[in-house]
């Protein structure tokens, strides 16, 4: 049986190393690497490279397909060399061909005197609540502290925002502005489930707090309690990082579109009518933006409200639960947003269907050369009340 020394060699021998100088101009250049490093947590958490990815040595061979494709530029690194040189090996042996060992790892980088990031650290009692999140590898400690300072705004406290915002909270995103001017009312009570009978008659901004509060105390909610409009638009997005569009009428969902592709900021689309809800991701200049999709909304005639046409109760849950989980893979970083396409569920079928869409070069938003102009639109809901997801 070979000793542990002779192991390590046969490891180093079949794996190429680079020097920390050497990563540190690859990194410059700005080449598609993916750094990993395989130390444990709490060596991490005490300091790394900019934008390494965490996955200790003992669960590399189980996690790390989810988390780097086998065609990834790869770089290993730990302490000294060592545990990253048997890393590499084994990750050759998994299928990854570009791979290499940092020579003299960590420490090697910081007698170097190159740059590192320390993540932020959770409390104790934040890591027992957000402890199914940490075993997560694509969230772990980096990404939940990610979630802590992330903010996002919603648009609308209603059928959609009432579970986006709950889920959210949950989640721990640190803050969550609610825009909404109206008042719980008994009608909401159906499919708001932000909202309590024993509410009815406040601010819906309000009674979002105190649900949202009532819920996790380490989210910090910024109530909007106005209705969004080309003037206070811009100022009402300032400072966060995802839109959600909960909006219950067309003049809203252009209005918001147009100042998410002029800020440049990610926008979560959903929308819910009877049995039928739809959701995409608008990143803006990367994918299709809202008017590409309907580029002027429908006549009176073809858009009855909600009031007047109804929606299922439970449908608002599961689109506005699609928007959440839209929004924290953004501020994570993972996954694939619904960036270019349009996810449509049908209740009544049990069915979800796939639709592909274009980005329009003609856009009035996002066209090529096009520079959003942000005001006001009649609303073009049927007579009655408006459309009230």
């Amino acid at each position: 049986m070979p000793s542990s020394s002779e192991l390590l060699a046969r490891a180093r021998a079949e794996t190429s190393e680079l020097s920390v100088e050497e990563l540190r101009a690859l990194l410059g250049t700005g080449a598609p690497v993916t750094v990993l490093d395989v130390r444990e947590s709490e060596e991490f958490a005490e300091g790394h490279l900019p934008g390494a990815v965490l996955l200790p040595r003992g669960w590399l061979e189980l996690r790390v397909e989810a988390l780097v494709p086998r065609e990834a530029q790869l770089v290993v690194y730990c302490q000294s060399g060592v545990r990253s040189a048997l890393a590499a090996q084994s990750l050759r042996a998994l299928g990854y061909l570009d791979v290499r060992n940092l020579a003299g790892g960590y420490g090697r980088w910081t007698d170097a005197g190159f740059p590192t990031q320390t993540p932020a650290v959770l409390r104790a009692d934040q890591k027992a609540r957000y402890r199914r999140h940490l075993t997560l590898p694509e969230v772990g400690e980096a990404g939940q502290a990610k979630l802590l300072s992330g903010r996002v705004l919603i648009l609308g406290a209603g059928g959609l925002g009432s579970p986006a915002a709950l889920y959210l909270a949950a989640a721990g995103v640190g803050t969550l502005g609610i825009v909404d001017s109206d008042v719980v009312e008994a009608s909401n009570l159906q499919r708001q489930v932000l909202h309590t009978v024993h509410r009815t008659g406040q601010p819906k901004t309000q009674s979002a707090q105190e649900a949202i509060s009532a819920l996790n105390p380490d989210v910090r909610v910024v109530g909007f309690q106005e209705r969004l409009t080309a003037a206070n638009v811009e100022r009402i997005l300032e400072g966060f990082d995802v839109v959600l569009d909960g909006g219950d009428n067309f003049p809203t969902r252009y209005l918001l579109n147009d100042a998410c592709v002029l800020l440049g900021k990610p926008l979560v689309h959903g929308s819910v009518f009877r049995f039928e809800g739809q959701v995409t991701t608008v990143l803006p200049h990367q994918g299709p933006c809202y008017r590409c999709l309907y580029p002027a909304p429908p006549p009176a005639e073809l858009a009855p409200s909600c009031a007047e046409a109804g929606v299922l109760g439970v449908l608002p849950g599961v689109i506005g639960l699609l928007q959440a989980t839209e929004a924290l893979k953004l501020l994570l970083g993972v996954g694939a947003p619904l960036v270019g396409r349009l996810l449509s569920y049908d209740a009544l079928e049990g069915r979800f269907r796939e639709l592909q869409l274009r980005r329009d070069s003609a856009c009035r938003a996002c066209g090529d050369g096009a520079r959003p102009t942000l005001q006001d639109t009649p609303d073009v809901c049927a007579p009655g009340a408006h459309a009230r997801a």
